[in-house]
C-alpha cells in the first residue's frame, strides 16, 4: 500500500506544479495592471505658458471713499419759527438753488411791511424837509430870515436823509430775514440726510438747527491708510487704482493728491492718511464710507518675459523650474529679475511659449 500511496504521489507533482506556475502569471498580471491604472489615474500636472507682459511694482493700501472738503454740507435756519414743509427725502437729488424746506414767514412778513411802511414815512418827511430848505434858501437870499433858520433846514435835511437811510437798512434787513424762511440748496447733490420734520418748531438763536445734509457724490476722494514702512516711497502725482467691494471686477483709476504729516494707530500700527482723487461717473456709482482696496503704482517694467510665481522654487543652485522640452520635464536654473505677487521675472534660462510646471502648494 505504501508503495501505491508513493506512486500516486509522484504522480501529482506535476499538476502542483502547473498551478503554481498559473498563480504566479495571474500574480503578475494583476501588478502590472494595477500599476499601470494607477499611472493613467494620477493627475496631469498643472501648467503655464512663459509669455511677455508688463509689471508693477505697487503699495498695496487699505482706505475709505470720502466726501471732499465742501462736498457735504448741513444745511440749516438761520431764523426761528414753525417748519411748514420740507419738500425733499433722502436720496433726492436736488440742484444747487432748489428747494429744501420752508420756516413759517408771517412775523417777518409783517415785520418787514412795517419796516416798509416807516421807509414810506421817512421818505415823505425827507420830501418836506427838502421843500422847507428850499423855501428858506430863498427867503433868507432875500434877506426875508435869518442865516440860523436858513441853517435849521438845512440840519432838519440832513436828519431826514439820515432817517431815510436808516429805514432802508431795516427794510432790507427784514427782507434778508424773510428771504431766510426758504432754505435752499448752497451746492447740487444728493440728500443724505434729514433731521427735521414738518410742523417742528426751530430755534436759531444760539446755533443754526441742521434741516438736511448734501453729499456731492462728483466730489469724492479715497483715503487710503499707508504703513509707516511703505509711505517714504509715497509722493503727490504717482498713478493708483482701486476696487470695491461692491464691483470687484472693476477697477478704478486716481492720483495721489496729498500726504496727512499726521500719523493715525490703528491696532498699534503707524499709518499715514494718503488722499486719493479720481473721476466719477460711469456705470458705477460709488458712495462715501466705501472700502477701497488700493495699489499705489512705483515703479513699471514693460514686454518682460515671465513666469507664475507657483512655477518657480528655490534651492542650494538658484531659482529653479520645470520646464517641457522633447516631451520630456526637465529642471532648468532660472535668472529672475522683479517679483509680484503673481508672475516672476526670467531674465534668462527659458525661452517665450515654453511650458513650464505649476508647483503643487
Amino acid at each position: 500500500m505504501r508503495g501505491g500511496e508513493s506512486v500516486s504521489s509522484r504522480r501529482k507533482h506535476p499538476a502542483s506544479r502547473l498551478v503554481g506556475v498559473v498563480a504566479l502569471a495571474l500574480l503578475a498580471g494583476g501588478y502590472f495592471w494595477m500599476r499601470n491604472s494607477l499611472a493613467s489615474s494620477a493627475p496631469e500636472p498643472e501648467t503655464a505658458r512663459v509669455h511677455r507682459e508688463t509689471l508693477d511694482r505697487a503699495i498695496s493700501a487699505t482706505g475709505v471713499i470720502r466726501p471732499m472738503v465742501g462736498a457735504e454740507i448741513e444745511v440749516g435756519s438761520r431764523v426761528s419759527g414753525i417748519v411748514r414743509s420740507i419738500p425733499v427725502r433722502v436720496g433726492d437729488a436736488v440742484e444747487r438753488e432748489d428747494l429744501l424746506a420752508r420756516i413759517d414767514a408771517t412775523e417777518l412778513r409783517a415785520e418787514t411791511e412795517r419796516a416798509r411802511a416807516d421807509l414810506d414815512l421817512a421818505e415823505a418827511q425827507l420830501e418836506l424837509a427838502r421843500s422847507v430848505y428850499r423855501r428858506s434858501a430863498t427867503l433868507a437870499r432875500d434877506g426875508i430870515v435869518a442865516a440860523t433858520e436858513l441853517d435849521t433846514a438845512a440840519q432838519d435835511l440832513d436828519v431826514a436823509r439820515a432817517r431815510v437811510a436808516r429805514e432802508r437798512a431795516r427794510l432790507s434787513t427784514a427782507q434778508i430775514q424773510l428771504g431766510y424762511t426758504e432754505i435752499r440748496a448752497p451746492i447740487r447733490g444728493v440728500i443724505a440726510d434729514v433731521t427735521t420734520r414738518e410742523g417742528e418748531t426751530v430755534a436759531a438763536s444760539f446755533a443754526a438747527p441742521t434741516f438736511v445734509t448734501i453729499v456731492d457724490l462728483e466730489r469724492l476722494e479715497v483715503q487710503a491708510y499707508v504703513d509707516e514702512t511703505d509711505i517714504g516711497r509715497i509722493f503727490v502725482g504717482q498713478r493708483a487704482r482701486f476696487t470695491v467691494d461692491t464691483y470687484p471686477e472693476a477697477e478704478f483709476d486716481a492720483e495721489v493728491t496729498a500726504v496727512n504729516p499726521r500719523a493715525e494707530l490703528q491696532n498699534g500700527v503707524v499709518n499715514y492718511i494718503v488722499l486719493l482723487r479720481f473721476e466719477p461717473g460711469g456705470e458705477h456709482v460709488l458712495r462715501p464710507e466705501m472700502t477701497a482696496h488700493v495699489r499705489v503704482q512705483l515703479e513699471q517694467r514693460a514686454d518682460v518675459l515671465t513666469v507664475p510665481r507657483r512655477a518657480v522654487r528655490r534651492d542650494a543652485g538658484g531659482s529653479l523650474v520645470t520646464v517641457l522640452r522633447d516631451g520630456i520635464w526637465v529642471e532648468q536654473v532660472i535668472e529672475t529679475g522683479w517679483r509680484t505677487n503673481l508672475a516672476v521675472e526670467v531674465r534668462q534660462g527659458l525661452a517665450e511659449s515654453e511650458t513650464v510646471q505649476i508647483n503643487r502648494e
